[in-house]
């Protein structure tokens, strides 16, 4: 398999970044479809959708919150839409448009009229099945404490269990794993993930598709320090309660959900878990505001959080690892095999990028460019020098050998480029807070 990294840049001259000029484009179905096209036809594997069932997984985290959400929390829906003509006319069976956002994202909101409509049309025009799927399985509006109400039933899903395989288990000291991810009942979560035992829930429209084609958003990241091609693969899992994203306590305590050992922010978390097992009741809302009561008295600091976001999170870029595995090894029948199941490519949405607290409050990073990949190790190394993040200093990226930026072919613009030349190209994103003081040499734009 030829392994490439293709970046195209929106405008020539990379050194005028400008916001407004470059949110322009994704109006401009013309200038859209024709770097998209050149993108996808330049690639030195031939992306052969001919006759096969393709995903399309865009980063649908969420609905908009502010106006700058449509143009850095998520794919937009033009440059969507621009992919799925262009796959539509390489004569695929069908595509499956889909993605797992956050249990709180109101779908209606986030999926509008116009999309969809957008999305029929091409689907008639090309006389080709393209369906649009919430692969989440349950949801729950945590600031109105909503009744969980099922999305899908557990049989649309494959409950894939990685076992010693998971990069989990170095981390998982026995029964009582601490694994947790905000706002989720803890005790679902230990009956996925102990000592040997590391199951994740995947949709099945995964392992029915030929080739999967993700769609990322590129954005600094709280957790994992940039979401890209590898974070995009989440989106897979149908419950969040499957997904580890920190371990229980400080470091000093075993965990990772932030640094030192205080007391009062480990009575937060219990008192969090406790809130957490009674989500939809009135008890609920009494152990909330008792965890932010010890949370406020413990005086955080930015590398303080809850949700665990800060540089020392050594849990979520395993699980990460893990959803990409399965991507692209799993079968059907939950077991891992030694060659590739499906291609998978990356088309990255990077005209506007998101910086600061990804990825559900970034702020828009005019960074002027789309990537293509079948690599997403190199591709998200190479968008992190693009944000001007050292990758090294990402363990999502830094726990790979750099043997394969050598076999990768990288192209900017069709031209040939190293990783360290991309560094002139680079802006200076502005970190997640909890990273900031670990990323002390960047100055944001």
């Amino acid at each position: 398999m030829n392994r490439f990294l293709n970046i195209r840049t929106i405008y020539d001259n990379l050194s005028e970044r400008n916001l407004d000029k470059l949110s322009s484009v994704y109006g401009n179905r013309g200038r859209l479809d024709e770097i998209i096209n050149e993108i996808i036809n330049n690639a030195p594997q031939k992306v052969a959708v001919e006759n096969k069932k393709v995903l399309l997984k865009p980063n649908w985290v969420s609905h908009s919150l502010k106006a700058e959400d449509e143009l850095c929390l998520r794919t937009n829906d033009n440059f969507v839409l621009a992919v799925l003509r262009a796959v539509l006319r390489m004569g695929p069976s069908e595509v499956i448009v889909g993605d797992a956002p956050i249990q709180g994202c109101r779908w209606e909101r986030m999926i509008t009229g116009s999309f969809m409509e957008g999305v029929r049309t091409l689907s008639a025009e090309f006389n080709v099945p393209v369906t649009i799927r919430d692969f989440r399985r349950r949801t729950y509006v945590f600031a109105e404490n909503r009744a969980i109400s099922e999305v899908r039933p557990l049989s649309e899903y494959v409950i894939f269990d990685l076992g010693v395989n998971s990069y989990l288990e170095p981390i998982t000291p026995g029964k009582e794993t601490g694994f947790r991810v905000t706002n989720y009942d803890p005790d679902r979560m230990s009956e996925a993930h102990s000592r040997g035992i590391h199951k994740y829930c995947i949709t099945k429209e995964m392992f029915e598709a030929d080739i999967i084609i993700s769609l990322p958003k590129i954005k600094t990241h709280q957790k994992t320090g940039i979401t890209g091609a590898l974070k995009n693969i989440v989106g897979i899992n149908g419950d969040k309660d499957y997904l580890p994203h920190h371990r229980l306590g400080g470091v000093k305590r075993g965990g990772d959900c932030y640094p030192g050992g205080s007391r009062l922010r480990y009575w937060s978390e219990l008192a969090l878990d406790s809130a957490n097992r009674r989500q939809g009741k009135h008890s609920f809302w009494l152990w909330q505001k008792l965890s932010s009561l010890f949370w406020i008295l413990s005086f955080p600091g930015p590398e303080h959080s809850l949700a665990a976001g800060w540089y020392g999170n050594d849990t979520t870029w395993r699980m990460v690892k893990d959803l990409n595995t399965i991507a692209a090894y799993g079968t059907a029948d939950g077991k891992l095999d030694s060659q590739p199941r499906r291609d998978i490519f990356s088309l990255c949405d990077a005209i506007i990028a998101g910086q600061g607290d990804g990825p559900l409050e970034p702020s828009p990073l005019p960074l002027g460019v789309i990537s293509f990949t079948n690599d997403s190790i190199v591709n998200d190394r190479a968008m992190s020098v693009l944000l001007g993040i050292p990758f090294e200093k990402i363990p999502l990226l830094n726990n790979n050998s750099r043997e394969s930026e050598i076999t990768c072919g990288i192209t900017l613009n069709d031209e040939a480029i190293g990783l360290d030349a991309l560094w002139q190209y680079s802006l200076n994103a502005c970190p997640p807070k909890g990273w900031k003081s670990y990323l002390k040499n960047i100055r944001c734009e």
